[in-house]
């Protein structure tokens, strides 16, 4: 975790108790909301396809004081959902907060599409946060309480034909958001969503030294703030809709893109 701030003093202990289910905690924004809930007191329980990754990111929280498990585990597959959800409640009777962060994106020139490949995008971003929201949502109804976050991408309300059924995807889990929201609600259960701009995860890290492009420059150009993000500053928008310091909130998607950019400044 890092050196506690002035905030992070003053939100000691504001998730004290909670505990917390990250999708896609071995890398990038999920690592990064993973380390931040565990900062505030949550005990975090990880979970993506990878072990080794999920691994380092519950290594990292311990060694810093934090709680946290890992669970490797396919978010695609409803049995493994259900056997996650089947653990967590059994070892500490609780599930406070879903973090739908898992998911992923590839690039195709649009001819290249096909529908297999469409479905790949839709079962990783859609299907996933479905299946982890409608498993988890029984217990936090019976509770009378609870908060799930989406992630969601700037791509969702893009034309953008070469990522095009991933931001079909996330398109549908911002729809998803509003429509558990309005299911779930009146039961306690808030259900919101954070729509990402260009970040510096692993990913596009990668993606933009293979093409020789500076991520700040491409971030940038969408950004009034003339650079990428980082997911640190992604983490902290998706604590605060996992505490109660956003009880009046459900429903909402939250764009985190580093403000609109002057069309008259390009």
């Amino acid at each position: 975790m890092a050196e506690q701030g002035a905030s992070q003093i003053f939100l000691h202990g504001l998730l004290e108790g909670q505990i917390c289910v990250v999708s896609g905690a071995g890398t990038g924004l999920g690592r990064a909301t993973a380390i931040e809930l565990a900062s505030l007191g949550a005990t975090v329980i990880g979970c993506g396809r990878r072990p080794e990754p999920i691994g380092e990111t519950v290594r990292m929280i311990r060694e810093a004081g934090g709680t946290a498990e890992g669970e490797p585990m396919d978010i695609r597959d409803a049995e493994a959902v259900d056997t996650l959800f089947d653990g967590v409640l059994e070892r500490h009777g609780r599930v406070d907060v879903l973090v739908n962060n898992a998911g992923g994106s590839r690039t195709y020139p649009f001819d290249a599409w096909t529908p297999e490949t469409f479905q790949i995008m839709v079962d990783l971003n859609l299907r996933s946060t479905f299946v982890l929201s409608h498993r988890v949502a029984p217990h936090m109804v019976e509770r009378g309480s609870g908060a799930i976050v989406n992630v969601s991408s700037g791509a969702a309300n893009m034309g953008l034909p070469e990522v095009a059924p991933y931001g079909a995807a996330k398109a549908g889990v911002e729809n998803l958001t509003r429509s558990f929201a309005a299911a779930l609600t009146p039961h306690g259960v808030r259900v919101n969503c954070v729509r990402v701009g260009a970040i510096k995860s692993e990913g596009f890290l990668r993606a933009m030294e293979k093409v020789g492009r500076d991520p700040d420059e491409i971030g940038g150009r969408a950004a009034a703030l003339n650079r990428a993000g980082t997911p640190d500053e992604i983490a902290w928008p998706i604590l605060f809709l996992s505490s109660d310091a956003s009880s009046y909130v459900s429903g909402e998607t939250l764009y985190i893109g580093g403000g609109p950019k002057d069309p008259n400044a390009l």
